[in-house]
């Protein structure tokens, strides 16, 4: 008996399609089923059937994926040795880069100073100092003493550790910078024990020491010149030669050649490792109050009542000549090789330059004036000293002030910074190497001679700090 689907379909061939099609249909479900049949679960103790339903509800994880999940990988050595060349190859890369910043950063500063250098050689490498300083407290100044009479001369080690003075008493002293300890004193002899006694006699006017401290040259009113090993205060060489007081001494920067000025009138130069006299220069007219040098084969020196100003150059034998100040050059100081500062008992203060004849700037009345009412005379300026390379120098007379200034721009022009209390007569300045400090050799007299006398002032070295302004202080002041 045939079904009636099959007599409806012979009637109708579109319906016996669409069952052809149904029973496709049924026959891939029945497929689909058996394949999900065979996937079972690996550790399962029962055969369970899953269902097409329960996909979503828990789907079928892969073997290699679960088993990462539950235990660590197992790296192979050569998986290990590719993972540690990697390495490797990263960390030197690192290296080379920082290797690579680290010499980027040495050649600049090289090259900074290089350019410094070559700043300091042509005299035009200014440093900008001065608008940092302010005023140090008066419990903040040092006071060392020992010098029995007036301090007339003082230079600072290189190092800025210690500190040579010398007086009126024939004395030289060492003094340890940051203990303020004095560490050995040269005495001084009575006049007419020259011939048994090691040391000077006669008053000492000046001091200088080589850039690698193992020098020290001290010059007296006995024209005399003595040599002593820095470090340990021995005497080595006595120097003689000049025919008046010997005014100025200086070495000739990372050399130990001397150069010395006297009330003769004349310039030495002299070999200290060789123990020779050089040669001698002429030229002022007048005693010599003050010499200076730097690292050029040259010095500059003050003339006195001569009024002039000199740069000698020592390999070609000439000399410059400077007018500009109307009273006795007592004293000079070179900023740079090509700028210098200089005092008088007019009591100006002048800055020159090697390339000008006169002045770039004069400050006149630089510290006062003193006497009666229509007898005024200004205080005559004992001292200078200036910070190498920068724009900051110091005068000092016997107002009982110590003058600090600003140089302006290219060194055209002083204005007045700031003053510090030193009661008597400032007859040495020197700044240190670091322009940390300021020492001033202070005495009851001047250092030339006996024309007044400060009673209440003391015989001793003053360490002046020079502070700076907090990092952050212009701007505050102008958030304020």
């Amino acid at each position: 008996m045939s079904s009636p689907f099959f007599v409806k379909a012979k009637q109708n061939p579109k319906l016996a399609k669409k069952g052809n099609n149904t029973l496709k249909r049924k026959a891939d479900g029945n497929s689909g089923g058996k394949s999900k049949l065979r996937a079972k679960k690996p550790n399962s103790k029962h055969n369970e059937e899953i269902s097409s339903d329960s996909e979503t509800e828990s789907p079928v994880v892969p073997r290699k994926r679960q088993s990462n999940e539950e235990i660590d990988y197992e790296e192979t050595p050569q998986e290990k040795k590719l993972r540690l060349a990697k390495l490797y190859l990263e960390q030197l890369r690192e290296e080379e880069e920082d290797k690579a910043e680290k010499d980027n950063f040495e050649t600049e500063l090289i090259a900074g100073r290089l350019q410094e250098e070559v700043l300091e050689q042509k005299g035009k490498l200014q440093r900008l100092i001065a608008k940092d300083l302010i005023p140090p407290d008066a419990s903040e100044i040092r006071v060392l003493r020992g010098h029995k009479l007036p301090i007339t001369c003082l230079v600072i080690s290189s190092d800025d550790k210690y500190i040579f003075s010398a007086a009126k008493d024939c004395s030289i002293m060492k003094w340890d910078v940051e203990s303020g300890k004095k560490l050995h004193t040269i005495p001084g002899g009575r006049k007419g024990t020259e011939d048994r006694h090691v040391g000077h006699t006669a008053h000492i006017l000046c001091l200088a020491i080589s850039s690698d401290g193992k020098y020290l040259a001290s010059g007296d009113m006995n024209k005399l010149i003595m040599i002593w090993e820095a470090e340990t205060c021995k005497h080595l060489y006595k120097f003689t030669g000049h025919k008046g007081p010997v005014s100025g001494l200086s070495f000739r920067k990372g050399t130990h050649d001397l150069y010395s000025a006297s009330h003769d009138r004349s310039i030495k130069v002299w070999n200290v490792d060789e123990n020779a006299y050089v040669e001698t220069l002429f030229g002022h007219q007048d005693a010599i109050t003050g010499l200076d040098s730097l690292s050029r084969e040259r010095c500059v020196t003050a003339g006195g009542r001569d009024r002039s100003v000199r740069v000698w150059k020592i390999a070609e034998e000439s000399q410059l000549v400077f007018h500009g100040h109307e009273g006795s050059i007592d004293c000079i100081q070179l900023i740079n090789e090509e700028h210098m500062i200089t005092g008088a008992d007019d009591g100006s203060v002048s800055l020159w330059s090697v390339n000008k004849k006169k002045p770039l700037s004069t400050v006149k009345q630089a510290h006062g004036c003193h006497g009666d009412a229509g007898l005024e005379q200004p205080h005559w300026v004992a001292s200078v000293a200036a910070l190498q390379n920068s724009d900051t120098v110091a005068s000092g007379s016997h107002n009982s002030q110590v003058q600090l200034w600003k140089c302006g721009q290219n060194y055209r022009g002083l204005q007045p910074l700031f003053s510090v209390p030193v009661p008597g007569f400032v007859n040495s300045l020197k700044f240190s190497s670091s322009g940390q400090f300021l020492v001033a050799g202070v005495g009851q007299e001047h250092r030339l001679g006996r024309w007044w006398r400060l009673k209440d002032a003391k015989n001793g070295i003053y360490i002046i700090p020079l502070k700076r302004k907090p990092p952050n202080s212009e701007e505050a002041s102008r958030t304020e």
